[in-house]
């Protein structure tokens, strides 16, 4: 990460002939890249990206050119490193629609940012695709037959194979088969997008911008449509994708050569948002199934409940009985239990006290509660960020330090262990209506990385189970504050 400092420092020296006043790493999503935000002398910020993947690079440049030259609310790409592995871009803002929607809820602000984002998207798709050089995409030209097998097996090898459910293999792939057959043959393929999530649409000045649409191809105009609306974390009402879907129909119908046969367009769509839910479950499978991240795992429960309304409430319009089966039994009360973990009522006892603390300082925190039960873990194994100068001065709450340890060490890995352990405990204290459970983390000082430990362990147990967490620095008043002279 030092080395990828200093080398976005000199790309913006060489660009704008001075040195940023400070660089920000910005929080990594599921992807490698790397994302700074940039300070710059002028008020302004840009944002730094750093991916050794030369070909996704090159890929994000050519489309932020082309459709930066439609007018279409792209960031503008600035400066490109030798090796095309660090370029440096336009910032789109720090507030993804997505986070809008969580902080504000459905207002009527909300709603016409929505209306706003798939009426460029209508732009990007349609006066985006003249001229667009397919052959600069990053994978597969078209979303085609293959590409819709492709995410049909992904959603079948790492989510529907890891349930052990008895299926008819043969039977199955017949379904895809047609499935896949059916939905190749829609009349209107333009660009598509292919991840148009509200995560991906940023918000600067009012006013939406898109991010990450490297993966687009030539596809069916419904298949982003069908994305951003059918979202499970934005659970948008049936109202909103309803009225929604209808000003993108009606945006569409003023840039096409002929209006579109509505009818066949929707149930076409339908089959598009089973798709797109489909291939979003496959990725939570492999996320948290496989990988073990907290954080998909929690999403899987959001995701079934999209796919049951999706399946009570619409039609595809093509007949896939062993498909059929299968989805029936995966919306279904226990598959959704299986999934969702306890949490914590008002009427619950269990309190979590959650510490850090120094071997060296203060020792093993004690319990109070006469409780006798609980966890202890040593984080000692994990590389130190105070044995760095520029972290010295720092805890575990500081972004640095946090950026430090989760992109430099194991950190990551240890905590999701951590969690399959205590979370095992904490779901049987909540069924059991226990009161009581310590957890505890330390280190050499008690400030770096107990400190992170502790902090995100509490946030882990917070939002996956609602239960009250009393969260403790043991050894903060001996933090140190200042940094090397």
């Amino acid at each position: 990460m030092e080395q990828v400092l200093v080398d976005i420092t000199q790309l913006y020296v060489d660009w704008r002939q001075e040195k940023p006043l400070r660089i920000e790493k910005i929080e990594q999503s599921g992807s490698d890249r790397i994302y700074c935000r940039i300070y710059g002398a002028d008020n302004c910020t840009y944002i730094a990206t750093y991916n050794e993947h030369v070909k996704e690079n090159e890929t994000f440049i050519y489309f932020s050119q082309h459709f930066g030259k439609q007018l279409v609310p792209v960031p503008t790409v600035y400066c490109v490193n030798a090796a095309t592995t660090l370029y440096i871009q336009e910032d789109c803002g720090n507030m993804s629609l997505l986070q809008l929607l969580e902080a504000e809820g459905n207002t009527p602000k909300l709603y016409a940012l929505f209306a706003s984002a798939l009426t460029a998207l209508a732009h990007m798709q349609i006066k985006g695709n003249e001229g667009l050089d397919y052959s600069q995409c990053l994978t597969a030209k078209e979303f085609g037959k293959q590409a819709i097998m492709s995410d049909l097996l992904y959603f079948k090898y790492y989510f529907l194979d890891t349930l052990k459910l008895p299926y008819d293999k043969e039977a199955l792939l017949d379904d895809f088969d047609a499935l896949s057959t059916y939905l190749t043959k829609t009349e209107h393929k333009y660009f598509m997008f292919r991840d148009f999530q509200s995560r991906n649409i940023m918000l600067r000045n009012g006013a939406v911008h898109f991010i990450d649409y490297q993966g687009g191809m030539k596809g069916a105009l419904q298949y982003d449509v069908a994305s951003l609306l059918w979202q499970a974390k934005a659970q948008l009402s049936e109202e909103w994708k309803n009225a929604l879907l209808l000003h993108y129909l009606d945006t569409i119908d003023a840039l096409l050569p002929k209006k579109v046969d509505r009818n066949t367009f929707i149930s076409q769509y339908n089959g598009y948002v089973l798709i797109r839910l489909l291939q979003v479950l496959g990725a939570y499978g492999f996320r948290g199934l496989f990988e073990r991240k907290a954080h998909f795992l929690s999403s899987i429960p959001l995701a079934l409940r999209n796919l049951r309304f999706f399946l009570a409430h619409k039609q595809v319009g093509i007949v896939t009985p062993e498909f059929d089966r299968l989805l029936s039994i995966l919306v279904s009360d226990s598959m959704l239990h299986r999934f969702t973990p306890i949490q914590a009522t008002e009427q619950s006892a269990l309190v979590i006290r959650i510490q850090s603390f120094s071997y060296l300082k203060n020792g093993l925190p004690q319990d109070t509660t006469n409780n006798g039960g609980g966890f202890v873990f040593d984080m000692r194994g994990i590389l130190n960020p105070g044995r760095f100068s520029p972290y010295k001065h720092l805890s575990g709450k500081d972004k640095p330090v946090q950026d430090f340890l989760e992109q430099e060490t194991h950190m990551n890995r240890f905590l999701n262990s951590v969690w399959d352990i205590i979370d095992i405990s904490v779901e049987d204290y909540l069924s059991r209506n226990f009161a009581s459970l310590m957890i505890g983390f330390g280190c050499t000082g008690g400030q770096h990385r107990s400190v992170y430990a502790a902090e995100q362990t509490a946030r882990h147990l917070r939002n996956k189970y609602k239960v009250t967490v009393q969260l403790q620095h043991n050894n903060e008043a001996n933090w140190r504050t200042e940094p090397d002279r």
